[in-house]
């Protein structure tokens, strides 16, 4: 997203509510704040959308989170609510190329059913018919009549110009370097640029969580980690653009580009933080052939470019969002890698824990950061999430 595309806010004054956070949670937090009427100001370190939250696989489909139902009743009313396109398109297809990964994928089948969600189960001709540059490595698979995806750019474009339209504003480039507090609560968010004054804090900063909540004396045990994705040539236009399987996740745009991720986590060191993920890893060519497995008929096509952007990672891959103890008026918000898809209901729960106090239409109780707290003090090691040396 380029600077003219946003619009950028140097008042020097803070906001009833101030969001430490530019990416996709953060945005759409602002953005239901606004709606609220809420006084609202983002910080960002960088620029709206420049990490995962504008480069990811474009998911919309969460069946193991207490946000799912809301999720999916609010993509399909995206575009209208913002007011901006998201590109979401209903809908997603999951090949298995062996009856290993069948039986994998078939207990997310099973929790979506036992939800009040459809999936049709298909045979191979069945896949090869409704994805056609899917082929002979096709086994099964299952047609979710729910999820989709949605365009990571477009969206987060989306959420910060909806919020802007509704008296929101954003400063970006503008990294928070403390926190001034008094009683108990956050009284001001220090930058470079002077200290914002603020009613409540909402701590939406991704990677960069862990490491500012810790200033407020609050540990929010994570691991970040580099995620990776390739976008292919454009080829035909698929009937479903949301396909995936294979260990990947992604999405066809609307050009036609292939654009895939998924794999081992590559786990960086803390003290590399912050900094940029740069692709061009191993990782990439491992995405490259399991892509060609997946949809044989686009093996041909090249990879046109690359992405490798930072993710944080919770200790159970779930999601924080919170009042943790220790500020009264303090919310946490860390989505452990699937923010994206969830965000329409995580930007409504903030909303509602910041002016309410509870959210009001989701049990949050297993996303309580005190869920950690018997936490074994080397639980990375344990499960092997160990950096590797490589550039960021």
């Amino acid at each position: 997203m380029s600077p003219s595309e946003v619009r950028q806010d140097d008042s020097p004054r803070g906001a009833a509510v101030v969001v430490v956070g530019g990416g996709v949670t953060g945005l759409s937090a602002a953005w239901w704040l606004a709606r609220a009427g809420v006084d609202v100001l983002v910080l960002e370190a960088g620029r709206v959308g420049g990490e995962a939250s504008g480069r990811n696989g474009g998911g919309c489909s969460h069946h193991h989170s207490p946000l799912f139902a809301e999720e999916q009743r609010l993509w399909p009313l995206m575009d209208e609510m913002l007011g901006y396109p998201t590109e979401f398109a209903p809908n997603r297809i999951r090949i298995a190329l062996t009856p290993q990964q069948l039986e994998l994928y078939g207990r997310a089948v099973v929790n979506a059913r036992r939800q009040g969600f459809e999936v049709d189960e298909l045979d191979a001709r069945e896949v090869r018919a409704l994805v056609p540059l899917a082929g002979d490595t096709a086994f099964a698979g299952h047609y979710y009549r729910f999820g989709g995806h949605a365009n990571p750019h477009r969206t987060v474009q989306a959420y910060a110009w909806a919020m802007q339209d509704l008296g929101g504003r954003l400063r970006q480039d503008t990294a928070v370097t403390g926190f001034r507090t008094a009683g108990g609560r956050v009284t001001g968010v220090e930058t470079a640029a002077g200290t914002f004054g603020c009613d409540q804090l909402v701590l939406a900063a991704g990677p960069q969580t862990a490491r500012l909540a810790a200033l407020l004396g609050i540990d929010v045990p994570m691991r970040v980690a580099r995620a990776e994705m390739i976008v292919t040539e454009p080829v035909p236009l698929m009937p479903l653009g949301g396909v995936d399987g294979n260990g990947l996740y992604g999405r066809q745009t609307l050009r036609g580009n292939l654009a895939y991720g998924g794999g081992p986590h590559e786990w960086v060191a803390p003290e590399t933080l912050p900094g940029r993920a740069r692709p061009a890893s191993p990782l990439m060519m491992m995405i490259a052939r399991r892509l060609a497995e997946l949809l044989p008929k686009a093996g041909h096509v090249r990879v046109i470019r690359s992405w490798a952007g930072l993710i944080e990672n919770t200790p159970d891959g779930r999601p924080v969002i919170d009042r943790p103890g220790g500020c009264d008026n303090l919310v946490l918000a860390t989505l452990s890698g699937v923010g994206f898809g969830l965000s329409p209901a995580s930007g409504r729960a903030v909303q509602q824990l910041v002016t309410d106090g509870a959210c009001g239409f989701a049990d949050l109780s297993s996303l309580r950061l005190a869920r950690f707290r018997r936490l074994e003090p080397d639980w990375a090691a344990l499960q092997g999430w160990q950096a590797m040396t490589m550039a960021v």
